[in-house]
């Protein structure tokens, strides 16, 4: 099969890209490396059937000649992490909505499968724990940047939705949950990769906010795997589907457990959101997935523990 990644020299997609490989696929990276880098696809370049473009999604007469010889599309390309969202709102709402209008305005010209990466973002301020694909989606305010990320995937998925709905284009959208594991970067604000850092660094590990707040963290080899069964599953087109991990942490406990793992004296320390990112920032309390859905569709199990995740971030972080 030829499959279309756009956003592929980003954390997930590399590690997408790898995997379809081995699997004998054909693969095509399209990414400009706004928040990709290169490094995460150079080992992939002497491989058979791989090959990649430095542009972006808005070139598109080159999309569109890209989409036309794949037959599965990955998007992939999009703004991530809470800092680049703060601190870039307009590039995050339209790098997010118009990459995924002209994606699906192609893909649709010969009706090439879509699937739509989303978050668990959009989910927003909901307490309704654990999160269900069909639970309502409660927005903060618009004068909050930090809900723009959030609100932009939301789009995505109302408008990929519409084409199957309407046109009846395939596509599969797929919400992450804090999707972690080696290559990952902290420079946009993803926290295990910024903790492992200080903490070998003997660093203080900072903590955003009074560390209540509680995720549960997905390995990226089991959202590969995942990724890769709901391509080739005819019941998950048209479809929501949640992919995460349900063990919850809070940050304060996930810095601790970071701090100890490395054997790191670094002190934790808990800095405020208005001085980490802005005036009235606001948080989810918890991010926690029901997966009863993709367990029902791929009979989805995630394989890796918090501390499996850790362990290969750490020696990741430590080869570097």
């Amino acid at each position: 099969m030829r499959v279309l990644i756009t956003g592929g020299a980003g954390f997930i997609g590399s590690h997408l890209s790898e995997a379809l490989l081995a699997a004998n696929h054909q693969v095509h990276v399209l990414d400009n490396l706004s928040t990709g880098s290169i490094d995460n696809i150079a080992h992939l370049k002497t491989r058979p059937g791989f090959t990649y473009d430095i542009d972006a999604v808005e070139n598109e007469s080159l999309l569109a000649e890209l989409i036309d010889r794949a037959d599965v599309v990955f998007h992939f390309a999009a703004a991530v992490g809470v800092k680049l969202i703060v601190e870039q709102p307009v590039h995050t709402i339209e790098t997010n909505v118009h990459g995924t209008e002209v994606v699906l305005k192609h893909a649709n010209k010969k009706k090439k499968l879509v699937v739509v990466a989303s978050t668990s973002e959009v989910y927003g301020k909901s307490t309704d724990v654990p999160f269900r694909e069909d639970a309502d989606l409660v927005m903060g305010p618009t004068p909050k940047h930090r809900w723009a990320y959030a609100c932009s995937k939301a789009i995505d998925e109302f408008l990929a939705l519409a084409y199957w709905k309407e046109r009846k284009l395939p596509v599969i959208i797929v919400r992450f949950f804090n999707t972690v594991g080696p290559r990952q970067t902290g420079q946009y604000g993803m926290v295990i990769p910024n903790f492992v850092r200080q903490a070998l660094a003997g660093e203080p590990i900072t903590v955003f906010g009074d560390g209540t707040q509680c995720r549960s963290f997905t390995h990226v080899y089991d959202v590969v795997r995942a990724l890769t069964a709901l391509m080739a599953e005819p019941k998950a087109i048209g479809e929501v589907i949640n992919v995460g991990n349900v063990e919850e942490v809070s940050i304060l406990g996930l810095a601790e457990r970071v701090k100890a793992l490395t054997g790191s004296n670094s002190p934790i320390r808990l800095i405020p959101y208005d001085q980490a990112y802005e005036s009235g920032f606001e948080d989810m309390p918890r991010r926690l997935p029901d997966l009863t859905k993709i367990r029902r569709m791929i009979g989805y199990e995630p394989t890796h523990a918090l501390d499996s995740i850790l362990a290969d971030v750490v020696e990741f972080i430590r080869n570097q």
